[in-house]
């Protein structure tokens, strides 16, 4: 079956607002006042922010276009939960400049890690609208099962990551690191490609 108009008007639209992010976010890379290798070595939490935030914006689109595959039809609730999910993505270029800028200090990366929580939360309602309705024939029981295990779980995990930062900052980002890492292959366990 041929996808609608509007759904490929959500996926164009959805792939236009990720690529924005990353260009949003790679604007905010400054060069260093002074022309030295030193002076480059020293914006280290800015590189790894930006680097860290570029892959994760990756990983979440890649769940992102995976999860849509599944839509058969443009529906209000869909629209909506993806402005949601799209929302919670656009700020992550503002979390990865203060937890730069703040050279990755505790209350930035709480924040960050909030900001993963909210992305998660919104990609359970992506979830819950295109793969619920689904027959079993398509996407079995046990896929079912371990998607929401795997969303439930990051889920608790990167709100313990918020609370974490908040005294360990590192450890913090490094639970959001480990929580997205399990995304990386966005079918879930046990799916069949």
């Amino acid at each position: 079956m041929l996808p609608s108009a509007g759904l490929e008007r959500l996926n164009a639209f959805s792939d236009g607002v990720f690529a924005v992010l990353i260009t949003v976010l790679v604007l905010e890379l400054r060069p260093p006042e002074i022309p030295t290798f030193v002076a480059l070595l020293a914006l280290w939490p800015t590189w790894l922010s930006y680097g860290v935030s570029y892959l994760f914006i990756a990983i979440v689109w890649a769940n992102h276009h995976h999860l849509l595959r599944h839509a058969s039809e443009m529906t209000a609730r869909l629209m909506w939960h993806n402005f949601a999910h799209l929302f919670s993505v656009s700020l992550l270029p503002l979390a990865t400049a203060w937890m730069a800028v703040s050279e990755l200090s505790p209350q930035p990366v709480a924040f960050y890690a909030g900001v993963f929580f909210l992305v998660n939360l919104t990609y359970i309602f992506l979830i819950r609208e295109l793969i619920e309705p689904m027959p079993v024939e398509v996407i079995p029981l046990n896929v079912r099962k371990a998607m929401r295990i795997r969303s439930i779980a990051t889920l608790c995990l990167f709100g313990l990551a918020a609370l974490v930062a908040l005294k360990y900052p590192i450890i913090g980002l490094a639970i959001c690191c480990c929580c997205l890492a399990v995304y990386l292959r966005p079918e879930a366990p046990g799916a069949r490609n």
